[in-house]
C-alpha cells in the first residue's frame, strides 16, 4: 500500500490520542503520556494538540469528562452529583458543579431535571468537532418511502411509551417488519424550546401496503424525497442533539444550502436490545431545496 499523505498520517496519530482520551477518562491524561500515545515529542506536543484541536489539552480532557459526567447525570437516576464529580476527576462536588455551571450555564441537579442539549452543544465549539462534522456530512436524494405512523403527543420523556405502543402494533400487524424495513422518526418540533404539552414525534415504519384499520392509532403517511443533508449519530438517541445543532450551526452558514420548509427526520440503523443504546447508529436528514 502507498504511505499515507503527511497530513493524513497527522490526523491518524492525533484520532489515535483523542480515542485514548475518550476510553481512558478515569486514567493518566498527562502531556507526557498522550505524546507517547500520538509518538510526538512531549516538549512540542502540547503547541501541536492546541493547534490541531482548538483547545489545549487540560481544557480538551476536562470537556470530555464533563461531557460524560453530564451523559451519566442525564441517563442515570441513580448516579449521584458526588459520583460526577469524582469520575470526572474533581477532588469535591462542590469544586465539579462550579466547573459544570461554568461550562453549561446551569448546575448539574438542574442539568439533570431538564438536560439542555442546544446549550450543551454549543459549549463544544471547537474546531476539532467542527472538523469532524463537515467531515462526516453527505448531501442526498432521498426517495419518498410511505411509512406506517403513530404520532407521540406530550412529553419528550414519555416517547418510549409510544414507541412500544407502536412495536407492539408492528409485531402484531406483521405489516411492517423490524428485519426488512426501514424504521424512522419525526420530530414536529425541538424539545428543548417546545413546551411538554405541544410536543409531538412520529414513530414510523416502512410499508408497502395500506395500514390495515387498527385499536393503536397507527396510520399511513409519506416522508417526502427530494435533496437532504445527512449526519450520522453514533450513541444514545436521547443524545442526538450534540449532532443536530452543529448542522445548523457550523455547516449551514457556509454551505450555500437553503433548507426545505419540512421537519427533519431520523433513520434508525440500529435495533434495540441487540444493539446497546450507546453503540446506536441514527442518520440525521435535514431537507434541503
Amino acid at each position: 500500500m502507498p504511505d499515507l499523505p503527511s497530513n493524513a498520517a497527522y490526523t491518524k496519530r492525533f484520532d489515535r490520542v483523542l480515542a485514548y482520551i475518550d476510553a481512558n477518562l478515569e486514567g493518566d491524561l498527562s502531556v507526557n503520556t498522550l505524546s507517547q500515545v500520538a509518538n510526538f515529542s512531549a516538549f512540542h506536543f502540547h503547541r501541536q494538540f492546541t493547534a490541531f484541536v482548538g483547545v489545549p489539552v487540560s481544557r480538551y480532557v476536562q470537556l470530555m469528562r464533563l461531557r460524560r459526567a453530564a451523559h451519566c447525570l442525564s441517563c442515570g437516576a441513580d448516579y449521584s452529583v458526588l459520583d460526577a464529580a469524582f469520575g470526572a476527576g474533581f477532588e469535591s462536588p462542590e469544586a465539579f458543579s462550579r466547573a459544570f455551571r461554568r461550562a453549561f450555564g446551569t448546575t448539574p441537579s438542574a442539568f439533570r431535571k431538564q438536560p439542555n442539549w442546544q446549550v450543551w452543544s454549543a459549549v463544544f465549539t471547537i474546531p476539532h468537532f467542527s472538523r469532524n462534522i463537515i467531515m462526516q456530512i453527505r448531501i442526498v436524494e432521498f426517495c419518498a418511502v410511505r411509512v406506517a405512523a403513530l404520532e407521540h403527543r406530550g412529553a419528550p420523556a414519555l416517547v418510549g411509551e409510544s414507541v412500544r405502543k407502536f412495536i407492539e402494533w408492528r409485531m402484531r400487524s406483521g405489516q411492517s417488519p423490524v428485519a426488512s424495513s426501514r424504521s424512522f422518526g419525526i420530530p414536529f418540533g425541538n424539545p428543548d424550546t417546545t413546551p411538554a404539552e405541544e410536543f409531538r414525534f412520529a414513530i414510523c415504519g416502512e410499508i408497502h401496503e395500506a395500514v390495515a384499520a387498527n385499536e393503536f392509532g397507527v396510520t399511513e403517511r409519506v416522508i417526502p424525497g427530494g435533496r437532504c443533508v445527512v449526519v450520522r449519530h453514533v450513541g444514545s438517541p436521547d443524545h442526538i442533539g450534540e449532532s443536530i445543532y452543529p448542522i445548523y450551526r457550523d455547516w449551514l452558514p457556509s454551505s450555500g444550502e437553503e433548507l426545505r420548509d419540512q421537519p427533519l427526520f431520523f433513520e434508525y440503523l440500529s435495533i434495540f436490545p441487540e444493539t446497546p443504546q450507546d453503540q446506536w447508529q441514527t442518520d440525521i436528514y435535514v431537507p434541503l431545496q
